[in-house]
């Protein structure tokens, strides 16, 4: 599970690993991005492409309760699961990231947690496949704006093979997924057939830091010699 993840780069620099020469210059600088909290993605607005920031998280209106919303959604099932039909076929969007981070388990003691951070082997930027309820025209966010990460099968965890990762697509196959051309059963096609494989990405040990939501800073990426596990 997808439950935090680094942005560090401007708009500007995830946009151009798409080709697309636009968006904002200003780095964004977050290493700890957490659910809840605003996050820049890129979304179709008629003939062109956006950067908004809106809520990791999203339920419907009909949802009552004052639990939120959740972060990702099953790629198994989001297609045809009733929760997530008002965003699935008109909400897709990317979200550039740096890479996310795994907690791997003590079997023994479940207590007992040591993060990974998980980048592509290239250390070039990654798209993830997102689906939300996104801002139309040149209009801001609403109160009901947020997105979901689709998240791979079961058996696709990196660091922890029982976790389940982020869909993160190729440049090529991520400008698809963005494109109002594509058809919903073509953007499901691309993210069960399309997604990175494990050979693209590498990992390696950080601070346990990253486990509180207040700490922030590049230093929550950086190696460490003595991990736990």
């Amino acid at each position: 599970m997808c439950g935090r993840f680094v942005q560090s780069l401007s708009p500007a620099e995830y946009a151009q690993s798409l080709n697309l020469d636009l968006f904002d210059s200003t780095p964004i600088g977050r290493y700890n991005v957490a659910p809840t909290t605003g996050v820049h993605v890129i979304h179709q607005v008629g003939d062109r492409y956006r950067d908004s920031v809106i809520p990791w998280g999203w339920k419907p209106q009909w949802a009552t309760g004052g639990r939120p919303g959740p972060i990702n959604a099953r790629l198994e099932t989001v297609a045809t699961k009733p929760f997530f039909r008002p965003i699935w076929k008109s909400g897709r969007c990317l979200v550039g990231a740096d890479g996310w981070y795994e907690w791997k388990t003590d079997p023994d003691d479940k207590k007992r947690k040591q993060p990974y951070f998980i980048c592509l082997k290239s250390g070039d930027p990654l798209l993830f496949a997102c689906i939300g309820q996104l801002p139309h025209g040149d209009e801001e966010p609403g109160a009901s704006d947020g997105f979901v990460i689709l998240t791979g099968a079961a058996d696709a965890g990196l660091v922890d093979v029982h976790d389940r990762k982020p869909l993160v697509l190729s440049p090529d196959f991520a400008l698809s997924w963005l494109s109002s051309d594509t058809s919903a059963d073509d953007a499901l096609h691309i993210a069960e057939h399309q997604e990175l494989p494990a050979e693209a990405f590498e990992w390696y040990p950080v601070s346990r830091d990253v486990g509180n939501v207040r700490n922030k800073g590049p230093h929550l990426i950086e190696p460490i010699d003595d991990p736990l596990l």
